[in-house]
């Protein structure tokens, strides 16, 4: 086996130790939409740090999984309106990914914009979305 696949595998692993205390915080929910009788993944939050972090990884729905990890095939519009809402909330994990989006979105969006300029990051939030550009 590659050394490679190991190291993936075992991160894998660390990370579903996780999965109860995050499906439990979640309410089984996804934790950036909200919605709920999704089917959940454990996402990490990049900059990914070198051993797993609890704080660092969130539960989100496969549409919201794919909106963080697949930027190029995210198509913005009104179905995201949710994120004004998601980047009030109270993990910072949640509200650095809500950010994330509506930068993507700002340029095409009037709504996005707004949610950006009236929101209030904690420094250690605002530290972690400027390190993650």
């Amino acid at each position: 086996m590659a050394k490679g696949k190991e190291a993936y595998e075992a991160r894998v692993a660390e990370l579903n130790l996780f999965g109860k205390d995050l499906a439990r915080r979640a309410k089984s929910k996804c934790e950036l939409c909200e919605r709920g009788g999704e089917t959940l993944s454990i996402v990490e939050v990049p900059p990914v740090p070198k051993d797993p972090e609890f704080e660092k990884c969130v539960m989100l729905c496969e549409g919201c999984r794919k909106a963080v990890e697949e930027p190029k095939q995210f198509a913005p519009g009104e179905q995201w309106r949710f994120l004004a809402q998601s980047v009030w909330g109270e993990l910072p994990a949640v509200q650095l990914l809500a950010v994330r989006l509506l930068r993507r979105m700002e340029d095409s969006q009037a709504w996005a914009r707004e949610a950006l300029e009236t929101v209030f990051l904690d420094e250690d939030v605002e530290t972690w979305v400027t390190e993650s550009e």
